[in-house]
This record gives C-alpha cells, structure tokens and sequence, in this order.
C-alpha cells in the first residue's frame, strides 16, 4: 500500500464496500485480518501493539489468509471470541497499558465478522507492548506488524517522557558555552518586541528568567534547549553530533534527480539554531524566484513575497520541532525546480491534519525551543506553523502542501508543490461542464478533481475556515459536482460519480478479487456504468492545438471569420469550423456575437470570461 498521509489518518467507518474492496485486493496498512473461528489467535496481540503505536488500524476477525487470497469463514463463537479479547486487552500481564478498541459486527453471506479499531495511543503511553516487555514492542509497517529496534525504542521512551529533552540540564560553563554574538542578536530582537523589558540586565540574568539557564545547587547550569539555541559551535556539535540541517539544491524536477545525484549547492547547518535560520534565509534568497530583501537586524519586513513566507514557517517548523535526541538521522531541505522538500526527525504528535491545523496550544516536542522563537516573532504565537504554511502556498494559488507525518518511523514532512491548483486543462474542463464558479469554488473544486476523494479537513485548510469551507462544499454540491460521505469522526467530499469516468486514470486500480463472494459482481455493474457515462457525455477538452492558442490569443477582441482563417492559415471554412472554432465554442472558450443566427453576416467570435482566464494562466507559464 501507498504511504499512509497526514490526511488519511483519521478514523473512516468499516463500511461493507470498503471491507469488500480490501477483501478483493490485498491488506491494508490499517487493516489485519485473522481467523478467530473459536478462539483469539495469539498473532492478534502484536497487531494490537502495532496500531497503538503507529496510527491506529482496523483488527477484523473471521477471515482465513492463504497464499494471498482471502476467504470469509466467519466468527463461530461470536460472543466468547469477542469477550475474550476484550478482556485481553485490560489485563496488564496481557498488554502493558488498557487498550479499548470501537467494535462493531458485520455479516457477509451469513457469516460474522468482528471488527475491532484499535486506535493510535497517546504518546505517554507508547510504546505499547505485550506483557510489559519493551522488546516485545511492534510498530505498523506496509501490511506487517515489526518488533521495534532499540533506537525506535528510544524514540518513543523519549516523546513519552513528562520532562521534554530540550530541558535537561547539561554540564557545561555557562561563561565559556554560548556565542555571545547570538545571545546579544536575541535580546536586541526580543526588546525591540518588548520595550518594556530591561536591555540592562546581565546576559545570564535573562537567560535564568526565561528558563534557558537554571540554578543546581547554587551553580547556574545551562538547558540543553540553550545550547542548541545559543551554543558556540564547540558545544553544539559536542551535544548534537549531527548536522541541524542539511540543506540542498538540486537542479532538476524531483521525479528526474537521480537518488545519488549531486546537489548544486550546498548548505551544511552545525551551529546553534538561531545562526543556522540566517544561514538558510541567506541560502533561500539566493535562490528565490522572486528576488526581495529583508531587514538583517530581525530577519523580517512587511511586504515579504507569499512562498518566503512559507519556507520561512516551514523551515521554522524544522528547527523547532525536531527530535534533537535523534542523533542517526538529519533534518533536510531539499529545493527541487518543482518543489520543496522539507524532512525532520521526529513525528507530530497529533492524530490528524485537522488538529495541526486547529488555532490553540498543542502538544509539542521542544516547548523551550518554541517558546524562544514565539518570543521574537519567528513563529505562530500558538500551534505549529502548518496553518501558516497551508494560508501562504494557498496565496500563491498553488496546489496545497502536502504532509506526511510518519507515525512508524516517526518523522515528519512538508512537501511544497510549485504546481498551479487550476490548471489550464482544469480551466477546460470546468468551461466544459457549463458551470459557474466563484475563484474559491473553482479552486475547491479542482482539488476535488486532483484527489478524487478527500476530507473536510482538508477543504477547510484551503478556504481558511469551517464556515468558509461548509458554504464552498455547499455551492459544489448544488451544482452536482461533489457528493458528501457521512463517517462518525467527519464528513469528506468525493468527486460526483457522474464525472468520476473523465479521471479513470486517477482511481486507483483494484487487482482481480481473489475472495469468491457474490458481492464481486458489484464491480461488473459499475463499469458497465461508467462505460456509458463515459459515451453518454461530451469528453471536454483536455488542451488546445497551437492553432487554436493562436485564436485565443486574437480574440481579446471581436474578430470575424475571415480574421480568424488568415490567423490559422487555413482556407477550408468546413474543416476549420469543425477542427478548431467550435472545440472552443462548445468548450466555453469562445462565445460568438449572435449565438442564435450562426450564419450572421457580421458574426464575430471573442474570449469568454473563462478564455481570457485560460489566456492570462497561459501567458504566465509560458513566461
């Protein structure tokens, strides 16, 4: 299975077509199917552990595996399986913390299934493992349930702990450990946002107010959040012997760059956080698309351009959220010609999207960290940059980011696409279907298209808000173009079925069902469908000729017939007519003057509203 995104993980009923289909295919990453005809298999508990630990999954017994192929034998003893294993899942000497899964029942020809999810622990109580023994800990990977490393171990010891890391004290001299140069940038930027502070007061006096340095038996000892954010560079790489950042640029697309292939500039980051964010911001403005200048004293100006302010928060993001215990892997950004890719160790530990993207505190790694970059203006004042992150690359009328928080491996990903949202052939499209749409509406509306199916959560990060959200999906789906899914945990939003056949080649392609059940004629039925939707309706255009880009580019004004066969070089009316005028005629590209007399003897033809769009998104990716 594909890897499980940000966006995936919350919770979507079992539902029966979506058993069938699973059944019909192979194991998900949040599926596991056992037998438990009479009793609970024992391999049913590190499947337990797995969930817990990664992002919760769903646990369905009464269905035997062999050699790939599924069958429904059902659960004969329903109630004594179903007792049992829950009674399993609080008993200590069973699984080391109580785990309460939501249960439900199905029946596929007569037969009973039992179908547990077992949902994504907090992270204090991770690592779930069976029978108190941490080296009995699994984690989700692909289809199977893995025994947890020791380093995966450690990771999960140290986001589960109540003291974060970032505020253990570290023997060092805190007269010999920091680079003054930093502190006294620092305490200039925070004055200037709080001018009614004391600039007067000793550098170590600040640092033990605001809990970057603290008093051990009459000694002032540094945190280690004031090392990786003040440190000399000594003392830095002695407490975090790995790069902070290994920031790269590779010219070329993402899917053409070889995986060992070079980078064209290079930016090794090894000293204390704050040094290594001017670093990057140098590192970004000499290879920004849009040149611009910011003040040096505070790294900021008002009128900054829309995608610096998304590296900036996403960058930020890197620096302070990372898992700085985490000493075998590197943070890394990577600037692509079509995107931007920034990679952390250490996963957020919310569950979902939508709870990223909610204003409000959240539970975070670095809390001192954060907090010192909060207090000069470098980060949200709550949450964790993503909202921030999505408004910015939404301005720049791009396709959302997309975010992959890695509960197995636990690491986090931004992934900014430099790619429009409304496409040209998305523009054709939605000329062709006759339909008028607001810009929001259109935007939200080629999303739908780009994902086929997708949360609300993820609607409502485009549209900024819940209500702005709930009206766009309304206008969709009053125009038939989406349908609303209903699930206990949220709504989410799927292209209508009707236009599901003009993006056949973005549904995902089952394999042959391999578990013999009469539900497996479903699937005859609706391709049978959509092979008549798909001759039943016109196919819009999915891109125009150079000739007819020719004619777009003329008809800013009225132009007549004669006019636009001298533009195309061709002298057959016939054949010009039927191959190039009325494609865009029909595709809402073009309109003529008097469309209810074609033969009018002063007939001119003139871009749409939807023309001069496509004109104006043409121009500009050309240039």
């Amino acid at each position: 299975m594909t890897r499980r995104c940000m966006e995936q993980s919350f919770m979507e009923p079992m539902t029966r077509e979506k058993l069938l289909e699973i059944l019909a295919g192979f194991e998900w990453n949040d599926v596991e199917f056992k037998e438990a005809a009479h009793d609970v298999p024992k391999e049913a508990f590190p499947t337990v552990s797995a969930f817990s630990n990664t992002a919760g999954g769903w646990l369905v017994f009464g269905v035997k595996e062999s050699k790939g192929r599924f069958e429904v034998i059902g659960v004969i003893d329903v109630d004594k399986v179903q007792g049992d294993f829950l009674t399993s899942l609080r008993n200590p000497q069973r699984i080391n913390k109580i785990v309460t899964p939501e249960e439900s029942h199905m029946k596929i020809d007569e037969k009973v299934l039992l179908i547990f999810y077992i949902p994504e622990a907090r992270r204090q109580d991770k690592p779930i493992n069976l029978g108190n023994d941490l080296t009995r800990s699994f984690i989700r990977k692909g289809g199977s349930d893995m025994k947890c490393s020791e380093e995966e171990l450690r990771r999960f010891i140290r986001d589960a702990s109540s003291s974060p890391f970032d505020r253990e004290i570290v023997g060092e001299d805190v007269t010999k450990c920091y680079n003054l140069d930093t502190v006294h940038w620092y305490r200039e930027n925070f004055h200037r946002r709080n001018p009614g502070s004391d600039p007067s007061m000793p550098d170590v006096n600040f640092l033990q107010h605001w809990g970057f340095v603290t008093d051990q038996n009459g000694i002032v000892v540094p945190t280690r959040a004031s090392i990786l954010l003040f440190g000399a560079q000594p003392a830095v790489i002695k407490h975090l012997p790995r790069m902070v950042v290994d920031c790269q640029w590779i010219n070329a697309n993402f899917d053409e760059a070889m995986l060992d292939q070079r980078w064209d500039d290079r930016l090794e980051c090894e000293d204390n956080l704050l040094n290594s964010w001017r670093l990057l911001t140098e590192f970004y403005m000499r290879h920004s698309e849009r040149p611009f200048r910011i003040e040096s004293e505070n790294l900021q100006r008002q009128d900054l351009p829309a995608d610096y302010v998304a590296f900036r928060e996403a960058s930020i993001n890197l620096l302070i959220h990372q898992d700085y215990g985490d000493f075998n892997r590197k943070a890394s950004i990577k600037f692509y010609r079509d995107r931007l890719v920034l990679s952390n160790p250490g996963d957020a530990f919310a569950f979902s999207l939508n709870e990223l993207l909610e204003p409000g505190e959240k539970e975070i790694r670095n809390p001192t960290i954060v907090s010192a970059f909060r207090r000069i203006g470098l980060s949200e004042q709550a949450g964790t940059g993503i909202r921030a992150i999505y408004s910015s690359w939404n301005n720049l009328d791009r396709v959302p980011p997309e975010i992959l928080n890695d509960k197995a491996r636990k690491s986090f990903e931004i992934c900014l696409l430099k790619e429009p949202l409304i496409t040209e052939e998305q523009i054709l499209f939605q000329a062709s279907l006759g339909v008028r749409l607001s810009s929001d509406e259109a935007e939200a509306f080629a999303l739908v298209c780009r994902k086929i199916q997708l949360p609300f959560m993820e609607m409502k990060a485009l549209a900024g808000s819940t209500r702005q959200a709930q009206q766009i999906v309304e206008q969709l789906k009053l125009q038939g173009l989406i349908e609303i899914l209903t699930s206990k945990s949220q709504p989410s939003i799927r292209l209508a079925e009707h236009l599901l056949p003009f993006f056949e080649t973005k549904i995902p392609e089952k394999e042959e069902p391999t578990a013999v059940m009469p539900d497996k004629l479903v699937s005859d039925q609706l391709i049978d469908r959509a092979s008549s939707l798909i001759t039943d309706q016109p196919k819009p255009l999915r891109g125009l000729s150079e000739i007819q880009w020719r004619l777009v580019r003329l008809c800013d004004v009225p132009r007549s017939m004669q006019e636009l066969l001298n533009e195309a070089g061709v002298s057959s009316r016939q054949f010009f007519r039927k191959t190039y005028l009325e494609p865009l005629i029909e595709g809402g590209i073009l309109r003529m003057s008097y469309p209810e007399i074609p033969n009018h003897p002063r007939q001119t033809y003139v871009l749409t509203e939807v023309g001069i769009q496509l004109k104006s998104q043409h121009t500009s990716s050309v240039q």
